[in-house]
């Protein structure tokens, strides 16, 4: 499906190193999506740091990397602004709780039924989303705190260590993978910007002209156990409980997604409503430690893969390592130009987007590419939720309108006289309508064989269907039999009565798929 490198096997080398590459890049993005949100850079630190470690430790998929995300930043925005950083916390423990509960109840399989269309734009929306957020490295804040973009040779030396960036991450892998490409390319841009003193901003510059601090700083301590502080009212749970919804919402639907992406690249299968469970988890703690909570990110755990990292180790060390930085290495972590971050999340865009879907539009249905395309255009214009949201619903719209008009009937009539409707196709809301269409109870004769052997009753608008069928030619004096209805619907079937002929011999038992393989 994705065409990147995924023939990398598992080895504790490569997850530490891999590791070690993502925490680098995780750096920038917590500190980002903290400013989106509106709260402290560490905020979104400590968040990086919990949610990695813990999904990575009891999560459903290993070498899929997590941490405060732009997705959920943005539905933190209004939160924090009208009530505070505590009510956020308070919020986040909802958020793991209601997760939880989402994977203890089995809901990870869900997932499972998001459309191939809608896949593609999810993963083609959240490639531009990654896009058009780089683009902001390009900006610097002047004197009167507007952001400008950057111009003369700041901007040309920018280009040209993003590009170098590229081409080490592109060609380094052809000589040898005994290293990660994206962690050489970081360290030696490092290492030219630094050492020939180029004029291009670092991550420490980033926070400070994003904070308005100019003694702002990476450095912290270990995030400490502390409840919210917020009054335990039903008015404060009013407040929260829509956003810990769409938190907890967003949050498994990104996860849960990006994993099905992950399962491709590596063919293997994750677990789903473990995962929930561990994305869950992660956000109760962060709630109760001081972070912002998160869930996967698509752009990290690409690096990761594509570093080589598979197992649990490679999401545990990238953790672990962003705490170090934290701790003792926030003056190093700080002197990363930002060129050599963006030029890593370039190369993830280019990996993401799946190209091959721009070959599709002269080889699939128009309503396939019409699904791609909207799912690409409301992540990148709204939201990543409401866009599969929207896809899974108008797939499945596509999907009722075509089926509705596959519903037909072969006519016959047996040897006493009785007129026999062969029914071929499914019988739900989309083809009620069209079914009741192939009968003529004024033309019939008195006995009428409505047989579904080839058929299918799938929701209670085709029980409606049936229903009404028999009252049409009950009001005409005429006798009707069903034969060969399923034990489902002959359940539900109660107005008919004794107009209800089946065959309990032949009817056909139909088995419903469970959740074992969620």
């Amino acid at each position: 499906m994705f065409n990147l490198n995924s023939e990398t096997p598992f080895s504790v080398k490569n997850d530490i190193l891999s590791g070690l590459t993502v925490a680098l890049a995780l750096v920038p993005e917590a500190v980002a999506f903290a400013f989106v949100a509106g709260v402290d850079p560490m905020v979104g630190l400590y968040a990086a740091f919990m949610v990695g470690l813990i999904t990575s430790v009891v999560g459903g998929r290993p070498g899929m990397i997590s941490g405060a995300t732009g997705a959920m930043a943005v539905v933190m925005v209004a939160l924090v602004a009208q009530h505070g950083v505590q009510y956020l916390f308070a919020a986040v423990v909802l958020t793991g709780i209601i997760q939880i509960l989402a994977g203890v109840f089995k809901l990870g399989m869900f997932i499972r039924m998001v459309p191939y269309p809608v896949m593609l734009g999810f993963v083609n929306g959240l490639a531009i989303v990654i896009f058009l957020a780089q683009l902001g490295q390009f900006k610097v804040i002047d004197d009167d705190q507007i952001a400008q973009w950057m111009q003369g040779d700041m901007l040309v030396w920018m280009v040209s260590m993003v590009a170098l960036t590229m081409l080490i991450i592109h060609f380094l892998p052809k000589l040898t993978k005994a290293v990660p490409a994206s962690l050489v390319a970081i360290l030696v841009v490092t290492g030219i910007v630094i050492g020939f003193d180029l004029p291009i901003p670092n991550v420490i510059d980033y926070v400070k002209s994003n904070s308005g601090d100019p003694e702002a700083s990476l450095a912290g301590g270990l995030p400490s156990f502390a409840i919210p502080e917020i009054p335990l009212t039903w008015e404060t749970f009013r407040i929260i409980l829509p956003y810990s919804l769409i938190l907890a919402a967003v949050g498994l639907i990104e996860s849960l997604l990006t994993m099905t992406l992950i399962d491709e690249i590596t063919e293997t299968r994750g677990q789903g409503n473990r995962e929930c469970i561990g994305q869950g988890t992660a956000n109760m703690v962060n709630g109760f430690f001081g972070g912002m909570g998160g869930c996967a990110m698509i752009g990290q755990s690409m690096i990761n893969i594509n570093s080589g990292g598979r197992g649990r180790l490679s999401g545990i060390t990238g953790a672990l390592a962003l705490l170090a930085f934290i701790l003792v290495g926030s003056e190093w972590i700080e002197l990363i130009p930002l060129a050599a971050l963006v030029g890593v999340m370039f190369m993830v865009v280019l990996g993401t987007f799946e190209w091959a879907s721009l070959r599709m539009f002269n080889k699939v249905q128009k309503s396939e590419i019409f699904i791609i395309v909207l799912v690409s255009a409301v992540t990148v214009i709204a939201d990543l939720a409401i866009a599969v949201i929207i896809g899974v619903i108008v797939s499945a719209l596509v999907f009722a309108w075509k089926h509705a008009k596959q519903i037909y009937a072969v006519k016959s009539v047996d040897e006493k006289g009785s007129k026999i409707y062969t029914v071929h196709g499914p019988l739900f809301f989309g083809s009620a309508r069209n079914f009741q269409d192939i009968f003529t109870p004024k033309d019939d004769p008195d006995d009428i064989i409505v047989d579904f052997l080839d058929a299918r009753v799938y929701d209670h608008s085709g029980i409606e269907a049936i229903d009404a069928l028999a009252d049409r030619y009950e009001r005409r004096g005429k006798t009707l039999h069903y034969r060969h209805l399923s034990p489902e619907c002959k359940l539900l079937l109660q107005k008919a009565g004794n107009l209800v002929e089946v065959n309990l011999i032949e009817d056909p038992n139909y088995h419903v798929a469970d959740s074992s393989l969620a």
